[in-house]
């Protein structure tokens, strides 16, 4: 099992922090089936923190009109909405909320070439609430191909406290390949032309690339 290359401080910490609670635990905690007890599902949580960040190796149909899903997870949100940070015009929201037991790595959803990146701190909301879109921790990410012009959003949810994106104006993206992480809960909200086909719907379950989100 691969893990993803921007999460071994992260488990590492976690893991630091963890084996600090076993020991404590260990010299402080005299009834035996008790310390078993704690000692198990601190070892158990050590587990999920380093399944947690796995990246899998997933696969697509390579073709430019096809839009895929950026992450894991339940489509909870399918409508029209006004994007005002780049399109500033009408679009098809799709949104992708992630639990604690989805693969939480992000894949490019299209071919293209990246035309603008941008960095949003903020709080830290329930991913699956709309208001998540705006006022939570997010970057907006918008790729470009002969086809069409697409903004995803990686929103950060309640236990999340960092995105990772390697987005950068001007960077040729294929579809399918790795893009970033959000760590510990989060939504992916994608904002389509009016045009596209949608090819899901709500209370769908999706995965990263080898799902389609829509046709353009």
């Amino acid at each position: 099992m691969r893990i993803h290359k921007d999460c071994f401080g992260t488990i590492a910490k976690t893991w630091a922090f963890s084996l600090l609670a076993l020991l404590l635990a260990i010299y402080f905690i005299p009834n035996g089936i008790v310390l078993s007890i704690v000692s198990a599902l601190i070892l158990v949580f050590m587990a999920f923190t380093f399944w947690f960040h796995r990246l899998p190796e997933r696969g697509r149909n390579d073709d430019d009109r096809i839009i895929s899903a950026v992450a894991d997870g339940k489509v909870v949100i399918v409508r029209k909405a006004f994007e005002k940070e780049y399109f500033n015009s009408e679009c098809i929201q799709v949104s992708i909320f992630m639990d604690f037991f989805d693969v939480h790595s992000n894949f490019w959803p299209m071919n293209g070439v990246i035309s603008y990146y941008r960095y949003h701190e903020g709080n830290y909301h329930l991913a699956f609430l709309p208001k998540a879109s705006e006022k939570n921790e997010h970057s907006s990410t918008v790729i470009k191909n002969d086809h069409c012009e697409i903004l995803f959003r990686q929103i950060a949810g309640t236990f999340a406290r960092r995105i990772v994106c390697h987005a950068d104006p001007g960077l040729k993206v294929q579809a399918g390949k790795q893009l970033g992480i959000i760590k510990f809960g989060s939504r992916i909200d994608i904002l389509l032309p009016l045009d596209a086909k949608i090819k899901v719907k709500p209370g769908d379950l999706v995965r990263a690339c080898e799902s389609v989100i829509a046709e353009l």
